[in-house]
């Protein structure tokens, strides 16, 4: 094979596979629910990155409890940033002593990473149930965060019926 067609097959080919980035990224701009699971993603690894980054032996968060701050009590999720940081250090037993649901949001987290990355996955390759996917999603992702998030809720539930 010839240098000159050598290189126009390549040019054919790499045409190509950039005609296919670039529809694949138009996808993610024109298409509601890719974008709002890339966005959905991006957060969760951030929350992963930031539990990463700031040491819990150096205790150095910069965000704190306004609950605690203001009441000087602590409320339900106190200690949840100690508690990731640890278990991304492998540290579940200390994680659990910080806060007792830390490895459940953890989990609900991580579970949420990979149901966006595999949604996404399966929406760009079944178009056509694209719909029933989204309602399939909904659904799945509210049962987790109701299941995941019900202690909390049950707090904030009985603090307001507290007050009356």
């Amino acid at each position: 094979m010839s240098w000159k067609v050598e290189t126009r097959r390549k040019m054919i080919l790499s045409r190509r596979k950039n005609s296919k980035v670039q529809n694949l990224l138009l996808r993610f701009r024109d298409e509601p629910y890719l974008l709002m699971n890339l966005i959905f993603a991006g957060v969760v690894v951030l929350v992963i990155v930031y539990s990463g980054i700031f040491s819990p032996d150096r205790n150095d968060y910069p965000v704190v409890c306004i609950h605690e701050k203001i009441t000087g009590e602590p409320c339900f999720s106190c200690g949840l940033s100690h508690s990731f940081s640890l278990i991304v250090r492998g540290r579940i037993h200390e994680a659990y002593e910080w806060n007792i649901f830390g490895m459940r949001v953890f989990l609900f987290f991580i579970l949420q990473l990979a149901l966006r990355i595999g949604y996404s996955i399966f929406y760009i390759k079944f178009q056509d149930s694209g719909k029933q996917l989204i309602i399939l999603d909904s659904i799945s992702s509210g049962l987790i965060f109701l299941i995941t998030f019900w202690p909390f809720l049950d707090n904030i539930i009985k603090g307001f019926i507290e007050q009356f």
